[in-house]
Order: C-alpha cells, then sequence, then structure tokens
C-alpha cells in the first residue's frame, strides 16, 4: 500500500476514524465489553492485513526479528494498552471527560520529548497547541468556564490517563521502529497486540462479560477492526513518518471536533456556536504548527 497523498489528510483521517471510535466505544459499552472490544477489532484488523502484509512479512522477516524487542514495545503500548485502557475508561466515564484528557496527547509528547530527548518547539508550534487545546475546550467545557469547573476525575478518568501517556509513548518513539514494510511492522505489533490481550479477554469472557449478540454490536466490531485500527494505524504511522511524533500529535486535538459532529449526525445532539467556535481553533493552531512545514 503506497500512499502518495499528504500526511495531513492521513492524520485528519485517522482522527475522524479513532472520533467514530470514541462513539462506538461509548454508545455501545453495555453490549461490548470493553477487552473484548479491543481483542477482537485488532483479530478484524488482522484478518484485513494479511494478504496486505505477506508479501512484506516474508521479505523482512529478518528485519522484524531482529528488531522483536521494539516490536514488543510497540505492540503493548499501542495496540493493546492504548486500546483496552480507553475502553476500560468509557465504561465509566463520559464522552466529554474522555476527549478533554485525551487531548492532552500532544502535550504529553512535547514533555516525553523535552525530557527525554532534549527536543524544542518553535514559538510559532507553541502557540498553534494552545490555541488547538484552548479550541478543545471550548468544546468540552460547552463555552462556560462553569462546566469545566465542575468536571472532576473518576476512575474511569484514570484509565485514560493511563491511555495517554501509552498513545503518547508510542508515537514519540516510532522514529525508532524496525525498518520494515509499514504493512509488515503494523502486522507484527498488532499480532503482539492479540497476544497480549487475549488473556485479559479470556478472564473477561468467562468470570466477567460476554458480548451481546445483535447487529449493533457486530456492527461496531467491524468498524472498530476495518476503520480505526486498520486504516488508522496506517494511516498514522504513515504521517508520523514524514511529520514527526509533535506535529503529528496535534492532531489528536481534531478528535472532539470531529467528535462532535458525529454525536449531531448519529445520535441528535445538537450543534452549538462554541462547538463552531472550538472547532476554527483548532483547526487555527494546527495550521500554525504546520505553517513552515508546509511553505518549506
Amino acid at each position: 500500500m503506497n500512499l502518495r497523498v499528504s500526511p495531513y489528510l492521513l492524520l485528519t483521517l485517522t482522527n475522524l476514524f479513532w472520533a467514530g471510535n470514541w462513539i462506538v466505544g461509548r454508545g455501545m459499552r453495555d453490549e461490548v465489553p470493553p477487552v473484548a472490544l479491543s481483542f477482537w477489532r485488532w483479530v478484524i484488523a488482522l484478518a484485513c492485513l494479511l494478504p496486505l502484509a505477506w508479501p512484506y512479512l516474508k521479505r523482512d522477516r529478518a528485519i522484524l526479528l531482529a528488531g522483536w524487542r521494539w516490536l514488543l514495545l510497540f505492540g503493548i503500548l499501542g495496540t493493546c494498552l492504548y486500546n483496552a485502557l480507553t475502553y476500560i475508561g468509557l465504561q465509566q466515564t463520559e464522552a466529554i471527560n474522555g476527549l478533554l484528557l485525551n487531548s492532552f496527547i500532544p502535550i504529553v509528547i512535547v514533555l516525553l520529548a523535552w525530557l527525554f530527548q532534549g527536543k524544542r518547539l518553535r514559538r510559532i508550534e507553541t502557540v498553534g497547541i494552545v490555541m488547538s487545546f484552548i479550541g478543545v475546550v471550548a468544546i468540552v467545557a460547552r463555552g462556560d468556564l462553569s462546566t469545566l469547573l465542575a468536571l472532576s476525575l473518576n476512575i474511569g478518568d484514570i484509565w485514560i490517563l493511563l491511555s495517554v501517556f501509552a498513545w503518547a509513548t508510542y508515537t514519540l518513539l516510532l522514529p525508532h521502529r524496525p525498518a520494515a514494510h509499514p504493512l509488515a511492522f503494523l502486522f507484527a505489533i498488532a499480532l503482539i497486540g492479540v497476544l497480549a490481550t487475549l488473556p485479559f479477554y479470556l478472564l473477561e469472557h468467562f468470570t466477567m462479560r460476554q458480548i451481546t449478540p445483535s447487529t449493533g454490536a457486530w456492527l461496531t466490531l467491524a468498524y472498530a477492526g476495518i476503520f480505526p485500527a486498520f486504516l488508522g494505524f496506517i494511516f498514522w504511522n504513515k504521517g508520523v513518518e514524514q511529520v514527526g511524533a509533535a506535529q503529528a500529535g496535534l492532531f489528536i486535538h481534531l478528535m472532539p471536533a470531529f467528535g462532535i459532529v458525529l454525536a449531531a449526525v448519529f445520535l441528535d445532539e445538537r450543534l452549538m456556536s462554541f462547538h463552531f467556535i472550538g472547532i476554527a481553533l483548532i483547526f487555527g493552531g494546527i495550521f500554525l504548527t504546520t505553517l513552515k512545514r508546509r511553505l518549506a
């Protein structure tokens, strides 16, 4: 799969897919348990990946074997922990809290890059991140400061915060991934993620909850496997490869913007003026942060 398109388009589509993932994860929480959703989405993604990745898996087998430690780390962080922790968090917290906490990912990426890699942002990039984050806050606060002040952390929020650090670390380390073909790399870490999740899925299945059979449950699994997992990770990895972790991380702020629009379309929620203000600030921040690269 040779993606000769703008990395910014890839990152934008990724966050559109992931916004939908938050909606189905929260909306179907009573029918699809969190670990089951995480497990089966990657089983489906693996089935989609196998015919595409097989030639590259054979070609790059030596590279993958030599980089098994990195693959193990990426598989645990990106395809096991991030997804499972997010779905577990959505069982116990409102989407408004979860989306706000998830929007700390760009800040965490910058913080980790500064702490461990000595990287610094240009002033315009800092302004862009702040502007974009203010847009997120405007959306989740519904244009009312008292709404923001009323938000409080619960155990679900703690799970999502842990997922934030898992994803930020995954993104920051992506430049160190083994130099295998992107599809071979994604298949390898997806397989590791499935194997790492399997014991927890079996525990959930036999001692806690099982999937409630329904058309909605099957469609949820299909969507989560094909769009956020299969296409989303291919697009995200390619985008990070081309623009770097800090700029790619900023696109996470698109998720609540897309989530609001999707909620209006599929859940009959009303779009308000503060939604448009927030979305404008988010896109303005992304524009500022990517300006120099696009001009170059």
